[in-house]
């Protein structure tokens, strides 16, 4: 298995989730699932069924996240040196050429991304069309109404 890039807040997120599923979730399954079972025939009990499918998805969702975490290559923003280019992790403030809009995005993992939060994955197509580029550099991204232009304005490591 290859490596999977995370940026240092998106781990300590993904161990965050661990530490709750672990301490809270899986807990609180269990005791549910208790409680069903002292209630007899679990043949037509709907509350031991739910349990039952809420606890394969917290074990699911551990071994998932253990799984990443064991393979992560753990970026920090704040300590890049790449010499002005975009990077993994690097936050890049971009104008579209055509309407001259402002739009600042940082650049990470899968698990992270959000474009709510101006964070885009990296296999995304406008993050690829960003990467090793630099402040006044332009990039073309292939979008579903054809391709639009972003100028590069500024290149951050935070």
């Amino acid at each position: 298995m290859s490596t999977i890039p995370l940026t240092k807040r998106g781990a300590e997120a993904l161990k965050e989730e661990l530490h709750r599923l672990k301490t809270v979730e899986r807990p609180a399954v269990i005791q549910a699932i208790a409680e069903a079972r002292a209630q007899g025939d679990l043949s037509e009990n709907a509350e031991y069924d739910a349990a039952k499918d809420k606890q394969g998805f917290i074990e699911g969702r551990i071994l998932e996240i253990e799984g990443k975490l064991s393979v992560a290559q753990i970026i920090d923003p704040a300590t890049l040196d790449a010499g002005g280019r975009v990077v993994f992790g690097a936050t890049v403030d971009l104008e579209d050429e055509d309407s001259g809009n402002a739009v600042t995005y940082q650049i990470t993992g899968d698990d992270e991304a959000d474009i709510k939060l101006g964070r885009i994955s990296i296999g995304s197509p406008i993050a690829r069309a960003l990467i090793g580029k630099e402040a006044g550099d332009t990039a073309e991204v292939q979008a579903p109404g054809g391709v639009r232009r972003y100028e590069i304005i500024a290149v951050r490591y935070e």
